[in-house]
């Protein structure tokens, strides 16, 4: 068994990677944090596989030029990800630690402070960077609906469904921040 801490705690993990092909996920199932195995189709494993989706979106984010000020934070949220994800997998009723919730919110209001009131919806887009935020913010969007369809089932810990829904927001902001940054002006939505 592998330690697996989670906001002070110790769980109980099976061992993880010794070796990548196992052939154990050829009958379609694949291993939980607990050591049980359930169907890949499984909705817990969905919202875990939209989960690494959002995560490799933000690992992009991380690699561009113009978000070197943003990549450590972002490297942080890539963390938590990790972090829920393993909570999902060992069906932990553990919460994330509260202070992740409020680092994330208080980064939303941060970038938040300057951008000019929102008077109608906006579009993806304006720079590149600010459209693979907007992807990665709809991908988080994604994850977030997987988790809740996960919850009807199986209880997930509430505090999981927050911190994705305040990614999102975070996303959002750090979208607008960026074009208004690099002088780029919003697509406004235009309704005819």
């Amino acid at each position: 068994m592998v330690k697996c801490h989670l906001r002070n705690s110790t769980v109980d993990m099976a061992k993880r990677i010794t070796k990548v092909i196992t052939k154990k996920g050829d009958d379609g199932t694949t291993g939980m944090g607990d050591g049980t195995r359930v169907t890949k189709s499984n909705l817990l494993i969905k919202a875990v596989g939209d989960l690494d989706e959002l995560n490799s979106w933000l690992g992009l984010l991380c690699s561009l030029k113009g978000l070197k000020e943003n990549k450590e934070y972002l490297q942080n949220i890539q963390n938590r990800l990790f972090d829920i994800g393993g909570i999902l997998t060992t069906k932990s009723k553990i919460p994330l630690n509260q202070e992740h919730l409020n680092k994330l919110e208080a980064e939303a209001d941060k970038l938040n402070t300057g951008l000019p009131d929102l008077e109608n919806f906006i579009l993806p887009g304006g720079s590149k960077r600010s459209s693979v935020i907007h992807i990665a913010r709809t991908v988080c969007r994604r994850a977030e609906r997987s988790l809740i369809d996960a919850n009807a089932s199986e209880k997930i810990e509430k505090s999981c469904l927050i911190y994705i829904n305040r990614l999102s927001d975070f996303l959002f902001v750090l979208a607008r921040r960026v074009n208004l940054d690099s002088g780029k002006e919003e697509v406004l939505w235009i309704q005819e």
